[in-house]
Formats: C-alpha cells, sequence, structure tokens
C-alpha cells in the first residue's frame, strides 16, 4: 500500500495540529497502520498504531494522554491528532503499514512507509 503522509508544521508549544496518512489501495482496512518520528540526530522511534479494525491503539509513554490515532477506512486516512504539543516532539513524522492482524511498534515490522511531514514546536 502506498501512504502519503501531510500535515505538519509550525505550532507554539500547547498547541495542537492533526497529521494525515492517506492509503492509496481498496485493502487500506486491511493494514494495522503506525505513525513514528525522528529528530535530528535520532532513531525513529514509535509513536502510536492502530489496528487493522480500529479496536486497539498504541501509544509510546510520552505521548499518552496527548496523541489519538484514529483511522477512517471509508476515505482509507488515519490521523495523528496531537494536542498539549511540546519541544520534545518536534521531528518529522512518517506513517508506515503492516498487513497484519496485531499491532507492532518495531520498525522492521512495517512493510510500507510514507513519507515525512515535519512538525516544529516551538518554545
Amino acid at each position: 500500500v502506498q501512504l502519503q503522509a501531510s500535515g505538519g508544521g509550525l505550532v507554539q508549544a500547547g498547541g495542537s495540529l492533526r497529521l494525515s496518512c492517506a492509503g492509496s489501495e481498496r485493502t487500506f482496512s486491511n493494514y494495522a497502520l503506525g505513525w513514528f518520528r525522528q529528530a535530528p540526530g535520532k532513531e525513529r522511534e514509535f509513536v502510536a498504531a492502530i489496528s487493522w479494525n480500529g479496536g486497539m491503539t498504541s501509544y509510546t509513554d510520552a505521548v499518552k494522554g496527548r496523541f489519538t490515532v484514529p483511522r477512517d477506512d471509508a476515505e482509507k486516512v488515519m490521523y495523528l491528532q496531537m494536542n498539549s504539543l511540546e519541544p520534545e516532539d518536534t521531528a518529522g513524522y512518517y506513517c508506515a503499514a503492516d498487513y497484519s492482524s496485531v499491532i507492532e511498534d518495531r520498525i522492521n515490522e512495517y512493510d510500507s512507509w510514507g513519507q515525512g511531514t515535519q512538525v516544529t514546536v516551538s518554545s
């Protein structure tokens, strides 16, 4: 599945952004989907994921209570709603798809990746 991420930008600390990840195939609903981020000089890290049917979600501790990861399979899109943003959230954000019935937080489990969208949070 091809993915395209969008919605990044510059926001002040405490603000909100919503990222979108659009899929290209009618089988979009068969994939578990995830968001990862990579800050300059750091490794790519897991942020959040949602199962193929939307029944399960997972978040890294740093974003729990601030980020949510809904999906709309009719529109073939996944979102990352980011609230109460902090300067530490500044990174390139990447969406990914995993043809699996479970959700994973490991990068190498994901089969397809979108290009990144930059999020910059100013203090």
